[in-house]
């Protein structure tokens, strides 16, 4: 698509094709291994794979066939298991939850119903109905819970379960190591994306003045610099917070790393390698991000700063939906939908760089920012207060640009993430960012 469509028919096609092919990610991150690891729980932090099985065929159920269709609950008294602000994830594996085998059935029906009102619903007419919002908006739920439910299988134990070919190779990357962004106003959020969930909305114009960001990610490579100059011993880089997660946690790297015979080797579902020197990091909190750009002479930018170097363009003033422009991610542009099981080595991807030239800014890692979750001005809650607004003002920071293991339906220029700051199981990394200086900025006529 080179753009959102308003067609009823084109966007119809859209939900099927992004249903069956969530569907078809549940399956197989749900069947790859026995129901005895469905059942179990890999961490506090994860739910049972088990419950978010049940949990994606639950919403379904409730969008699709009561809120669209009007049908009658088919299985109510299952509703409050699989609410996921009833019950920590901590307490859900003692909760009387569906068998795997139920758990599967009840999802197929629910789906192939789902379907039947799919091509029977009119497109228009209601908030939910109209451009098919609660399709895609279902797509994207289920895409989601297929990213925390592959996060499980990076936390669990045992042999691998999941393969995948490594990212195509791209010549080593020879630009710079950072891009001027110049100062000025763009068009941040959307209007007009017809699946942008409520947090991306409304569009409204921000300035922001000029600074540097860097054109890939940080990598490992950079990130053992940090390590072996002492990063997690030196309180200096450390905001108090996250210096007493490091110290609480006797943390010397991010999360899955160990040294070992003089270097160093990290555990990535179910295998031990050696950490790969080009990758951007992976799994590191926003507290680590934040004290290595501090070391670094730098700061993470913040989520304007890093939605003005996807999105805008400075010859056009326009603001895209993707880095590259408006037509949707191809394989060549960006490393979505988990079709590798990595990230590609920093500096891939040349055909979705931006106008200025910056880098994997979707897909590959999600991207700690330093903005906390924070309403758009005029934002209001659509179709429920529990996705976005209960969360506004907490102990939360913005992640952009989704991951490896992010879908395309629910990855754009104008998606945000967040989650809490101390967070390192999650597909996370960051670029760093500095402020221009007045030398380096150039005249107005020259923009």
């Amino acid at each position: 698509m080179n753009g959102p469509t308003t067609d009823p028919e084109a966007l119809r096609e859209r939900a099927l094709a992004a249903l069956l092919a969530a569907r078809d990610r549940t399956t197989l991150l749900t069947t790859c291994v026995e129901d005895a690891e469905l059942t179990a729980q890999h961490s506090p932090l994860m739910s049972p794979l088990v419950w978010d099985l049940a949990h994606i065929g639950n919403q379904e159920e409730q969008w699709l066939l009561r809120a669209v269709a009007g049908r009658d609950a088919m299985r109510p008294e299952i509703d409050p298991l699989y609410d996921a602000f009833e019950h920590p994830r901590s307490q859900r594996p003692s909760l009387p939850l569906l068998a795997p085998a139920e758990a599967r059935g009840y999802a197929a029906e629910v789906r192939g119903r789902a379907l039947d009102v799919l091509e029977k619903t009119p497109f228009g007419g209601t908030p939910l109905t109209d451009a098919g919002f609660a399709f895609g908006m279902i797509a994207q739920h289920e895409q989601q819970h297929d990213e925390t439910m592959l996060i499980t299988h990076q936390l669990r134990s045992g042999p691998t379960s999941l393969t995948a070919p490594d990212p195509e190779p791209f010549p080593p990357f020879a630009g710079p190591d950072e891009v001027l962004v110049p100062g000025g106003p763009f068009t941040m959020g959307t209007s007009t994306e017809p699946w942008a969930l409520d947090n991306e909305r409304p569009a409204h114009r921000r300035l922001v003045p000029p600074f540097f960001i860097d054109t890939t990610p940080v990598t490992n490579a950079a990130y053992q610099r940090f390590i072996d100059d002492g990063g997690y011993e030196e309180m200096r880089w450390w905001s108090p917070a996250g210096w007493a997660m490091v110290r609480q946690n006797n943390l010397r790297a991010p999360l899955f790393w160990r040294r070992e015979g003089g270097q160093w080797l990290r555990r990535h579902f179910g295998t031990v390698e050696p950490v790969p020197a080009d990758e951007p990091v992976l799994h590191v909190s926003w507290y680590e991000a934040d004290a290595y750009a501090r070391w670094a002479g730098r700061r993470l930018p913040s989520e304007e700063e890093w939605e003005k170097a996807a999105r805008h363009d400075p010859v056009t003033d326009r603001s895209t939906r993707y880095p590259w422009g408006d037509a949707d991610p191809t394989p060549e542009r960006a490393n979505l939908g988990q079709r590798h099981l990595r990230p590609a080595p920093a500096g891939s991807y040349p055909a979705g760089e931006s106008p200025l030239g910056v880098r994997q800014l979707i897909g590959d890692v999600w991207e700690w920012t330093s903005s906390d979750f924070l309403p758009y001005p005029g934002f209001a809650a659509f179709p429920y207060r529990e996705y976005s607004d209960v969360f506004f003002g907490g102990d939360y920071k913005v992640l952009r640009g989704g991951a490896f293991s992010v879908d395309a339906v629910a990855c754009r220029g104008t998606f945000r993430n967040w989650d809490h700051p101390v967070r390192r199981q999650i597909f996370s990394g960051f670029r760093t960012a500095r402020d221009a200086g007045p030398t380096e900025t150039p005249a107005p006529e020259a923009v």
